[in-house]
């Protein structure tokens, strides 16, 4: 990455990181523009080689139990310290939908959520599903949702960070609104953690799978909470590592969870948490902070390239032909198409040339999109 040349209209080059940090992944060097995280995220090469090393342990029989369950217990501290929290307020699962299950288990018969429409299903399907028992689901517009809660409102369920095109929630509004009327505020956070500021000591129960922003393997997630909101909680999936002392609780009863978040803990995706642990400790290292501003000033110099004004996310969502995503990808560009727009996410492996890089070739894509639609127009004309 290099600062100097970033320095134009679109964004700062004092908020951009310095180009080791680009270093740290496995595209540096490779002229491909991972513009993905949205989908997936990239592993600093660190977290990766202490993956494949678990991996190469088990392969040989020589998997230490101890090692991984050392690398929960740094992701918990890790997650919990980046969020503003103690790693008392944080249970461990593997994904989304499971906790907000519990969250949609704990509502009462007949109680009233509100959500957005168009919100990620994990978020909102294990809502929907409560109709049977009479909860009621308002699906209203991202805009419209801190207005939406009334006194009749138990839960506001919400992502921090909409998957399909990045629209970044009006948190306090939100929690405001929510703290109004007595209802609970439930966040999704999985588009967001990782470089987006939020108050989570203020947000009832918060929610946030690693594989995303906080470059985790597939099969981390993060349930936390105030005190109050996690009592409410039931352990429907309660199981061995949800223990008070967790070797001590692989066989019988009594049920002797632990008296903290940790009563709601899953078994790990072993492989998966020793490659949390040292990510989440790289993004620590860079500052959540920083990362905000470094995130923003790569969109923003992707959004004055392309002739748009600038944004408050990390995500930018483009309407583009059909197929666009791959033909950016038979370009080195790799992004991702959702809700029929193509999405291009900016985070710690970006620099400033894959910007410009996709710059060209969103313009290139337009531009063959332009002629095609000419072509079709005159063949319309001929008949």
């Amino acid at each position: 990455m290099d600062t100097h040349d970033a320095a134009d209209p679109g964004g700062s080059a004092e908020d951009l990181l310095p180009a080791h940090i680009a270093e740290h992944f496995g595209t540096a060097g490779t002229g491909t523009a991972f513009l993905n995280t949205g989908t997936y995220g990239l592993p600093p090469l660190a977290a990766h080689e202490e993956v494949l090393r678990a991996e190469r342990d088990r392969a040989a029989g020589r998997l230490d139990l101890s090692v991984l369950d050392e690398a929960v217990s740094a992701s918990r501290s890790a997650f919990a310290e980046l969020m503003g929290l103690t790693p008392e307020r944080v249970a461990v699962g593997s994904q989304a939908s499971q906790f907000v299950g519990l969250a949609a288990a704990s509502l009462p018969d007949g109680a009233e959520v509100v959500a957005v429409e168009g919100d990620f299903s994990s978020l909102l399907f294990p809502l929907l599903a409560q109709r049977e028992r009479g909860v009621s689901v308002r699906l209203v517009p991202l805009a419209d949702l801190a207005a939406a809660v009334r006194p009749t409102t138990d839960l506001v369920a919400v992502s921090a960070v909409q998957s399909a095109d990045g629209a970044v929630a009006p948190l306090e509004d939100v929690l405001a609104a929510a703290a109004a009327n007595g209802a609970r505020a439930l966040v999704d956070a999985t588009q967001a953690a990782g470089w987006l500021p939020m108050p989570a000591d203020r947000i009832d129960l918060l929610v946030s799978c690693g594989y995303k922003w906080l470059l985790a393997p597939r099969g981390t997630c993060f349930l936390a909470g105030t005190p109050e909101a996690l009592a409410d909680l039931p352990p429907l999936a309660a199981g061995w590592y949800a223990g008070a002392e967790v070797w001590d609780s692989v066989y019988g009863g009594p049920l002797r969870l632990a008296a903290d978040a940790r009563r709601l803990d899953v078994s790990p995706v072993w492989t998966s948490w020793v490659g949390q642990a040292p990510a989440l400790e790289f993004i620590a290292e860079v500052g959540v902070a920083a990362v905000h501003r470094h995130n923003l000033a790569l969109a923003a110099r992707f959004r004055a390239g392309l002739g748009l004004e600038r944004g408050d996310s990390a995500i930018v969502s483009l309407a583009l032909p059909p197929g666009s995503a791959e033909r950016l990808a038979r370009a080195g560009v790799i992004t991702s198409e959702r809700a029929g727009r193509v999405r291009f996410c900016f985070h710690l492996s970006t620099t400033s040339a894959d910007v410009d890089k996709a710059v060209e070739a969103v313009e290139e894509v337009k531009a063959s999109g332009d002629a095609g639609a000419g072509e079709a127009d005159e063949s319309a004309e001929a008949v």
